[in-house]
């Protein structure tokens, strides 16, 4: 029997080359960049706390092994913000570019060498959400929030000794981040069953078994425990992986993405996207008739918020939010559909006890 290739099912999976996670790792980077065959002038992308943390070792690390380093500091996830690194790249004339930070930096990094064409190296210093390792970034546009297409690291640098001694509600929201894979994948198949889109049984699968963990480990993942950072950076790579497999954010990204993403836009001073996400997950899964108060023990158990006030935003906003919802991607179809009535928001929102 001859075999048939389609062509349109093609995938394109673009995955981290070296992924380094573990006690120490930072001292390695020069190591990496050889090993990656990276060479000349570099650019450290990071911010000003970070730069003590972090990025002054970097590029002490990089002169010594040859390469040249030059340092930017980033202020905000802006469309100018990309436009001012990309400027500095071209100014010194960068090979590669590193992201050294929590989120920001690593999202600024990784749009600046896309458009670039240029590799990027991810260096974490807080594991607050799966941007470390992911082909996307948060950016504001105009003054909202979005998900932009990007590419993925070739490689990541996680120094548990680092993340560990962050405060303790950034590696709080990566688990909150973590944990909304279970919704995200319950509405890709949704949309699977009733949009006939694309499903990924892999990265699916790959997507769930890394909130599994979270939940199954909630009662050990505490401050200052190395060993917690090692779990819940390893998953959020895994998060990454996932959608680099699917060839989108579907398996990591659904309803309580975009209930999040509303707050973003609404509420007068939003929490965390990982916390929000959890909060989130929390909701979703209950218009999904799951088991919603597992997700919200786990959140507590860790430590994560579970109710608006918790997230120190107003009853009103998550109402408002979870109205907007469907329409931050229209063109992602999610349990909310096209929209929930005002009765129904208020009523998720009380049932499951975010808001009081």
């Amino acid at each position: 029997m001859k075999l048939t290739i389609n062509k349109n099912s093609a995938k394109w999976m673009q995955l981290p080359r070296d992924v380094l996670v573990g006690h120490g790792v930072l001292e390695e980077v020069g190591y990496v960049c050889r090993d990656l065959k990276l060479k000349g002038n570099a650019l450290i992308v990071t911010g000003n706390t970070t730069r003590d943390i972090a990025a002054k070792r970097v590029s002490t690390l990089l002169e010594s092994t040859g390469n040249n380093a030059e340092t930017i500091l980033t202020r905000n996830a802006t469309v100018e913000e990309v436009e001012r690194v990309m400027e500095k790249a071209l100014e010194v004339e960068a090979s590669f570019l590193l992201g050294v930070g929590s989120g920001r930096s690593i999202d600024l990094a990784k749009l600046a060498s896309t458009r670039l064409e240029l590799p990027f190296i991810s260096v974490p210093t807080a594991a607050s959400h799966d941007g470390i390792a992911s082909s996307r970034a948060s950016i504001m546009d105009n003054g909202r929030s979005t998900s932009a297409q990007a590419q993925a690291p070739i490689s990541v640098i996680a120094d548990t000794k680092i993340i560990s001694a962050a405060p303790f509600r950034f590696l709080a929201a990566g688990c909150g981040d973590i944990v909304s894979n279970y919704t995200a994948v319950l509405d890709w198949e949704l949309a699977n069953r009733l949009r006939n889109e694309y499903l990924g049984e892999y990265a699916a699968a790959l997507s769930r078994m890394a909130a599994r963990v979270i939940i199954e480990y909630a009662d050990s993942i505490k401050p200052d425990h190395e060993t917690s950072a090692r779990l819940v950076v390893k998953a959020l790579v895994s998060n990454g992986v996932a959608m680099s497999i699917a060839g989108s954010s579907r398996p990591a990204s659904g309803s309580e993405h975009m209930f999040s993403h509303a707050l973003d836009r609404i509420a007068p001073e939003p929490a965390l996207h990982g916390e929000q996400c959890g909060v989130g997950t929390i909701m979703m899964m209950y218009l999904h008739g799951g088991h919603w108060q597992e997700i919200r023990d786990a959140l507590k158990k860790i430590g994560a918020p579970v109710t608006a006030e918790e997230l120190g935003i107003d009853d009103k906003y998550i109402v408002e939010a979870l109205l907007r919802a469907h329409s931050i991607r229209p063109e992602r179809y999610t349990i909310l559909g096209s929209g929930l009535t005002p009765s129904a928001a208020e009523k998720v929102a009380r049932i499951t006890k975010v808001i009081s």
